[in-house]
């Protein structure tokens, strides 16, 4: 066993040793694109969502240096087909461009990859007669002549090369040339079985292509057949809370929300098992090493990037179109951009039916809320830090204190939004109850039958407090909010979870630039 050639199922075995969630599923995708035109892949998914994960599963079960066979008898993927067909039938290289990147000296880069891969499979292949002076595809190809095997090849952060020499144009540019060499030459097609690789991103564009269009990518964006093992499902945190004595709704709130393609419903894995490790939901994402990136690119006010980076802070969605994206990291040119980098760095979820972007789930928002911190949006802050407050005042019924805040989260000169239509006053709000979200489910634009409540707040399945129904209105009293409320029936929908429930009607008058409020607790009776 080599350094990167046949290097066994160590770090698969290692996973099963611990709790493990079955995504041995993924094998069988790939098991049918093998020795076809679609057997190269590439995998981009954010930081902490498996990629390494799946890298080494897949390792343990291709590498013939090694039998595998138990620890994948009691896991999905021996009911496919093709189980005993691919089971450690192929000599695997395994190459992990992090750990690479980490303990390359000085010099081309490039070409000490290319000399260490060389000299491993040499030393692997001793009896075989290899070309002088041939690169590794070459040597390769010698190996696959003389031996009549193909290789599985597993690149594990394929772009972690580009993140470290991204404004080094000529290391891009040889590393570009030699992903092509060895995966769009014609000898690739003999070579290799099938090619997997992982990353953050997906492969960088160069106009409108790929540099390697031969490529098949899953991605944030598209994740095609393997959007169920991007993530955790819903029903595995179920059966991961239950067996730990966990409490689901408190998982849910801190690590769900990812739309993977038509997965309605997908975890952070990597922070529900460190939930589940300390038996505490919290915030585990600031160990994912991208928190600097994410400063940086919120303050680039693209086109009113700030505005939407609020509105979604407040729960709200943002159009986004990430077709024009490079996939690179250095050429981030329009809000776009940005938004889509951070979908794919896992602070934004994708909406791919609405095309939409929007923040997932409590752990995401509490790091955003960092970043905005450190690019000193002050009244941004102030708000956030009297959102609380607010929330305290609105469940003791006083409506004046509500007023007098809502006053100086709009003030003349530091207006977070312009109240040009109801939709920023909404999101104004809605930030303004930002702490709100601790305690409940907030919705904006909550369908209820007989038209859209602005803003409703249900109380957690653990939460004894009343839900909230806020209307909001622009030039009319707080009455006539309230009064619609009542008229429209909202609270039909809101009784499903509990029958105790406010009623909050905020204006704003345009004139005098002043809030008002009003607070009535509604009582069944009303319908009866």
């Amino acid at each position: 066993m080599g350094r990167y050639i046949k290097t066994g199922n160590a770090g698969f075995r290692e996973a099963r040793n611990r709790e493990y969630v079955d995504k041995s599923g993924l094998i069988g995708v790939v098991n049918d694109t093998l020795n076809t035109e679609w057997k190269f892949s590439c995998v981009s998914r954010a930081r902490r969502f498996g990629k390494s994960m799946a890298a080494k599963m897949l390792c343990a079960f291709y590498d013939c240096s090694c039998d595998s066979r138990e620890l994948f008898a009691d896991l999905e993927i021996v009911g496919h087909p093709s189980f005993e067909k691919h089971l450690n039938k192929y000599p695997v290289l395994y190459l992990d461009m992090s750990s690479f990147v980490s303990k390359a000296g000085e010099g081309n880069i490039v070409a000490q990859m290319e000399n260490a891969l060389k000299t491993d499979i040499m030393a692997a292949y001793p009896d075989v007669a290899f070309v002088q002076d041939g690169d590794l595809m070459d040597t390769l190809l010698q190996v696959v002549t003389q031996r009549q095997q193909q290789f599985f090849f597993i690149i594990d952060e394929w772009d972690a090369i580009c993140r470290e020499y991204q404004t080094d144009k000529s290391a891009m540019d040889d590393y570009v040339n030699w992903l092509r060499r060895m995966f769009k030459d014609v000898c690739a097609t003999r070579v290799f079985a099938g090619v997997y690789m992982t990353g953050i991103l997906p492969i960088k564009k160069y106009r409108t292509q790929s540099a390697l269009n031969n490529f098949r990518e899953y991605s944030m964006v598209t994740p095609g057949a393997l959007a169920p093992y991007f993530g955790f499902t819903k029903e595995e945190v179920q059966a991961l809370a239950a067996s730990h004595g966990m409490d689901f709704d408190e998982m849910e709130k801190w690590y769900d929300g990812y739309q993977i393609g038509p997965q309605p419903s997908m975890f952070n894995p990597n922070s529900v098992m460190e939930a589940l490790r300390n038996e505490w939901c919290e915030s585990y994402w600031g160990n994912t090493g991208a928190f600097d990136a994410i400063t940086d690119y919120i303050q680039m006010d693209y086109e009113g990037l700030k505005d939407d980076i609020i509105d979604m802070l407040a729960g709200g969605r943002c159009a986004v179109d990430p077709k024009g994206f490079s996939n690179d990291l250095a050429d981030v040119n329009t809000r776009d951009d940005v938004l889509t980098v951070l979908i794919h760095l896992g602070y934004l979820s994708y909406d791919r039916v609405n095309r939409e972007c929007f923040v997932p789930n409590m752990e995401v928002a509490g790091e955003l809320e960092y970043a905005i911190r450190a690019n000193k949006w002050k009244q941004v802050v102030a708000m956030l830090q009297q959102s609380r407050k607010l929330l305290n005042a609105t469940l003791s019924g006083d409506a004046d204190t509500v007023a007098a805040m809502m006053d100086a989260a709009h003030s003349d000169d530091t207006s977070i939004l312009s109240y040009n239509n109801e939709n920023s006053l909404a999101c104004v709000v809605s930030l303004a109850y930002y702490y709100a979200r601790n305690e409940y489910v907030i919705h904006r634009e909550l369908p209820t039958g007989k038209g859209y409540a602005d803003l409703v707040l249900i109380p957690r399945k653990t939460i004894a407090k009343p839900a909230v129904i806020v209307e909001l209105k622009r030039d009319k009293a707080p009455a006539a909010a309230i009064s619609q409320i009542r008229q429209r029936d909202y609270m039909q929908k809101v009784k499903q979870y509990t029958d105790d429930i406010l009623l909050v009607g905020i204006s704003y008058d345009r004139d005098t630039k002043q809030h008002s409020c009003a607070i009535e607790r509604w009582e069944e009776t009303e319908n009866n």
